[in-house]
């Protein structure tokens, strides 16, 4: 879908129907937004607990136990935790919560002695050290961002007009000779935030030629994403469309398309470049035209055995999250109605007992899927989903007034 009308004319058809059924229009209040937000911060402080140093930090908790596996903070979601204790000390200003966000955060910067591996830097550091610059106006933060997004130049190629998702699967030839997966978007807010700091347009450029190259070759006919695609690293061509998480290289991985719809939002936010809230628009519409009822969706639309498949919550967390921007950047009324009425049913379900974890665990939320073909972090608390969840929910008690 390429024409912004039929986007207006497809949001207003959605909203007729999501407000047809009287019980629909009930969404989560002002009210249990800030309960949900004061339990998140609760499981903060027991997680904050059992932790022994800052150079632990969650990523996943095991199927009958309460407390998350930690990591050495080298993996690539390291950046959510702290990224977590910002967001909690900023909305609550505990300093106890405050201080645990700088010693975590710092425990990252040592990643930038070596060689960039992965595209991952914006999910470490912007999630990181960008909250922390933006709360604490601290320079040396914005020092370490900076190295951080002249890191993640050094994957980017010009002949194909991308970043490099994967070294490591290009020398292993999994995905060669350059990769780029749709969560990468993620990470050009990393590069637009280093051309505010410093004048510099490079970087700049840089995000928003891997942002349009995504939004030409990424995106099929009926705003549904490929997870990766591979080019030839000299010629720019496309080689092939694959998929690594999701169920088949033409199924919708839900994450993926969720990352695709908060980055093009993003990237619109960044430029005012009118085809990246066209492209959000139009997987906008196709996420919500294939989620279920209970708007969590199934971990891939396409796996043959929804129902009984596993729910991805990270999903809509992260897509939750992303609807709020859109709701807040939609110029059309119908739209940001849409918008905003399916943020807040997401973040309602999310806030359900069958998607936070109470009692359970930890963790914020249940249900989510890290690699179903990989068959790990599969129907388990993760890190991420943590994050987005208390993101979204930041976000629209911020809104909250706004839009009601």
């Amino acid at each position: 879908m390429k024409n912004p009308l039929l986007y207006c004319i497809i949001g207003i058809f959605c909203l007729f129907f999501t407000f047809s059924d009287g019980n629909a229009q009930h969404t989560i209040t002002q009210s249990e937004i800030e309960d949900a937000i004061e339990y998140c911060l609760q499981k903060v402080d027991i997680t904050l607990s059992n932790i022994e140093n800052y150079n632990q930090f969650p990523r996943f908790i095991k199927d009958g136990e309460y407390f998350w596996q930690m990591y050495k903070p080298t993996g690539w979601t390291s950046g959510f935790w702290p990224g977590i204790l910002w967001y909690a000390g900023e909305y609550s200003n505990d300093p106890e919560l405050k201080s645990a966000a700088k010693k975590f955060t710092s425990s990252l910067e040592t990643i930038l002695d070596n060689p960039v591996k992965s595209h991952d830097l914006g999910f470490l550091f912007h999630n990181s050290y960008g909250h922390a610059y933006r709360i604490t106006g601290n320079k040396k933060y914005r020092d370490v961002l900076l190295l951080a997004a002249d890191s993640l130049t050094k994957l980017y190629n010009p002949n194909v007009g991308t970043i490099l998702s994967w070294p490591a699967k290009v020398k292993d030839q999994t995905f060669s000779p350059h990769n780029t997966i749709i969560d990468n978007m993620m990470n050009l807010e990393l590069l637009f935030r280093a051309t505010k700091e410093t004048g510099d347009s490079s970087y700049y450029r840089i995000a928003k030629s891997h942002a349009i190259t995504t939004l030409k070759n990424h995106i099929r006919d009926d705003s549904t994403t490929w997870h990766v695609l591979v080019y030839d690293d000299i010629t720019g061509k496309v080689l092939d469309r694959k998929t690594h998480q999701g169920y088949s290289d033409e199924s919708l991985w839900s994450r993926g398309q969720a990352w695709a719809i908060y980055g093009f939002a993003m990237c619109y936010r960044e430029t005012g470049f009118q085809e990246f809230l066209n492209a959000a628009h139009g997987l906008a519409q196709a996420y919500l035209k294939r989620l279920p009822s209970g708007y969590i969706p199934y971990w891939d639309f396409h796996d043959p055995k929804i129902p009984h498949a596993p729910k991805d919550a990270s999903a809509a967390a992260i897509a939750a999250s992303a609807f709020t921007e859109l709701a807040e950047l939609s110029e059309n009324e119908a739209l940001r109605k849409l918008y905003w009425y399916s943020a807040l049913k997401m973040l309602e379900n999310l806030s359900s007992e069958k998607y936070q974890s109470r009692n359970k665990n930890a963790a914020f939320l249940l249900h989510s899927t890290g690699s179903k073909p990989g068959n790990y972090e599969v129907n388990a608390p993760i890190i991420y989903a943590d994050y987005y969840y208390l993101e979204a929910l930041t976000r629209a008690h911020r809104l909250f007034k706004t839009f009601n």
